[in-house]
């Protein structure tokens, strides 16, 4: 089966046309630290460049050596190069009170701000984090102060969460449910009176069993006092869907070479070619690699018995049991009863190759066959894996990251891992 196309990337980040790269895919398989990876390196190869990443585990602050990250751009030291880096993370809340800041006079943000439904909207309702995170990447573009704009999105059970939240989120806010709410106030006078006591009451009454008469009300004043922005949610979040599907934004699917993690990263391919967003190709983490790739898992196997059956011979020979000191081969021509007796070998006796650490050498060697074996065994399960997805997304470039002995934790690994990322294209070429 032919190999899928290497994925570019010092290209991709040189671009001076690419100004956002989106990193994303289900969770757990390495985005954050792809993301920052991908910001170092383009950096250091001379772009201003921003990371906003939306993990709370705070693994990229650590990584970037900076104590903590907040919704404020901080810029990374030691950059290599003549770019610059710098690196945010996401504080969903902050984000949604500029949004009320910005839009609203002071007396009416405050209102908003101390509103208890909204102090819940604002820290946990169901896709405020992609919202957000939209909200945040249409600030940063909008300033037009970096060169490359690189985005950590949100871990997702589903691709549909990350692409569909804003729209769900805006929905709402713009939503029948909300103008209902909103009616008796734009009614005005009597007749507003008149419709609240009549029609609304049914509905409030039914409602506040529901959710709490307390809740309900909140709910009306933080209706009330966000009228005139209610329109803005969804102008904002149709326009940074637009922003995705401009020509200087790359999406970047990030995945293991696990079955369910391609499972999840062909998905995201399909919906982002349903929603004509660019595509630029499929980082593929944690792949594992062997020095030795040309022994098989069943030679080694099979070598590995070998070892196992001649110690078995050995161990049966005459009075000879699993320590073979009595049978080493140590000088016994000169049979000399202290070299017996006291264990001990003359200075010119030869190497033990048939004794006791001998056996502890076969023994050694037969399980490092083993681990070999396992070793290969999930090479191969990791290229079946490969293949099927290269054989449904064949027009998808691909970019291999081997596993790494440990976690990222410093600039060194990051900068490892981009140059790993970027070896891809030269290695292709060479062959």
């Amino acid at each position: 089966m032919d190999a899928a196309a290497p994925l570019g990337i010092d290209p991709l980040l040189d671009d001076p046309k690419t100004r956002i790269v989106v990193c994303c895919g289900s969770g757990g398989v390495g985005k954050t630290t792809t993301a920052a990876a991908l910001g170092l390196r383009a950096a250091e190869r001379g772009r201003k460049v921003v990371v906003l990443t939306i993990d709370p585990a705070r693994r990229l602050a650590q990584s970037m050596g900076i104590d903590s990250l907040d919704n404020t751009p901080r810029r990374v030291k030691d950059v290599e190069g003549d770019g610059e880096l710098h690196a945010m993370m996401l504080d969903m809340k902050r984000t949604f009170d500029e949004i009320v800041e910005a839009h609203a006079d002071p007396e009416r943000s405050r209102a908003i701000l101390s509103n208890p439904f909204y102090q819940s909207l604002s820290a946990g309702f169901a896709g405020t984090q992609e919202y957000m995170a939209m909200e945040k990447l249409g600030q940063l573009r909008a300033r037009d102060e970096w060169d490359l704009i690189v985005v950590d999105t949100p871990p997702s059970r589903s691709a549909l969460d990350f692409l569909d939240a804003p729209k769900r989120l805006g929905s709402f806010l713009d939503g029948k449910f909300i103008r209902l709410l909103m009616a008796p106030a734009k009614m005005g006078g009597r007749a507003g009176m008149k419709f609240l006591n009549v029609g609304m009451s049914m509905m409030t009454g039914t409602l506040g069993k529901l959710l709490g008469g307390q809740l309900l009300r909140d709910v009306q004043t933080f209706v009330a006092a966000m009228d005139t922005m209610f329109g803005g949610f969804r102008t904002r979040a149709d326009a940074t869907y637009r922003l995705l599907q401009a020509p200087g934004t790359a999406f970047l699917v990030v995945a293991a070479p696990e079955r369910d993690a391609l499972r999840e990263a062909a998905y995201f391919v399909e919906r982002l070619a349903a929603d004509s967003m660019p595509l630029a190709g499929l980082v593929l983490n944690r792949v594992h690699g062997s020095g030795a790739a040309r022994l098989s898992a069943e030679r080694a196997l099979a070598a590995a018995e070998h070892l196992d059956e001649d110690r078995g011979g050995e161990d049966r020979g005459e009075g000879r049991g699993e320590n073979l000191v009595d049978g080493r081969i140590v000088d016994q021509g000169s049979g000399k009863a202290e070299d017996r007796g006291t264990g001990g070998s003359s200075p010119e006796a030869p190497s033990p190759t048939g004794s006791e650490d001998g056996v502890s050498v076969d023994r050694l060697t037969a399980g490092l066959l083993r681990l070999h074996a396992e070793r290969m065994q999930v090479l191969a399960r990791e290229q079946r894996t490969r293949d099927r997805f290269t054989a449904l997304h064949p027009e998808v470039p691909v970019a291999e990251v081997a596993a790494l002995p440990g976690d990222v934790h410093d600039l060194a690994g990051l900068r490892a891992i981009g140059e790993r990322l970027a070896a891809q294209e030269e290695t292709a070429g060479a062959l």
